[in-house]
C-alpha cells in the first residue's frame, strides 16, 4: 500500500514538474476584484488543480456526512418503530394478564373476597388478636 502510494506521489509531482517546464509563458490573473501578478502559466494550473481537489475533497466530506447523518435518522427511526411495536405486544399482554382470572376464580367460580372463611379475626378484650370458629 505504501509503495502504491509512493509512485501516486512520484507520479503527481512529475506530471505537475512537466506542466510547469510545458507551459513557461507568464500570465496576468484578473481575480475580477483585484489583478493578481503575472506568473507561469504552469505554476497557475498547478495552483488552480490543487485548489480543485482541496474543494472537492472537503465537499465530499460533508456530503458524505450529511449522508451519513440521514442513513444514521433512518437507522434510529426503524429502530423506534420497532421497540414501539414491542411496547404496544408488552402492554397487550399485561393487559390480557391483568383481566386474566385468578387462581381462586377460575377454581370456584368467584373472587377470593366472596368466598367466605370458617374463620373470624377479632379483638378480645385484652386488645389482642384471636381467632376463633364462626358457629
Amino acid at each position: 500500500m505504501r509503495f502504491l502510494l509512493f509512485v501516486l506521489l512520484f507520479l503527481s509531482f512529475a506530471y505537475s514538474l512537466g506542466l510547469v517546464l510545458a507551459n513557461n509563458t507568464e500570465v496576468g490573473v484578473n481575480l475580477l476584484f483585484s489583478q493578481a501578478p503575472t506568473m507561469n502559466l504552469g505554476l497557475l494550473l498547478i495552483l488552480c488543480l490543487i485548489l480543485g481537489i482541496i474543494i472537492g475533497i472537503l465537499l465530499s466530506l460533508l456530503i458524505f456526512r450529511v449522508l451519513q447523518n440521514k442513513w444514521e435518522i433512518s437507522r434510529l427511526q426503524k429502530a423506534n418503530a420497532n421497540l414501539q411495536e414491542q411496547l404496544n405486544q408488552a402492554n397487550v399482554v399485561i393487559d390480557r394478564q391483568a383481566n386474566a382470572p385468578t387462581v381462586d376464580e377460575a377454581v370456584y367460580g368467584a373472587r377470593s373476597i366472596d368466598i367466605q372463611d370458617n374463620t373470624d379475626t377479632h379483638l378480645n378484650e385484652g386488645g389482642t388478636l384471636s381467632k376463633r370458629k364462626r358457629d
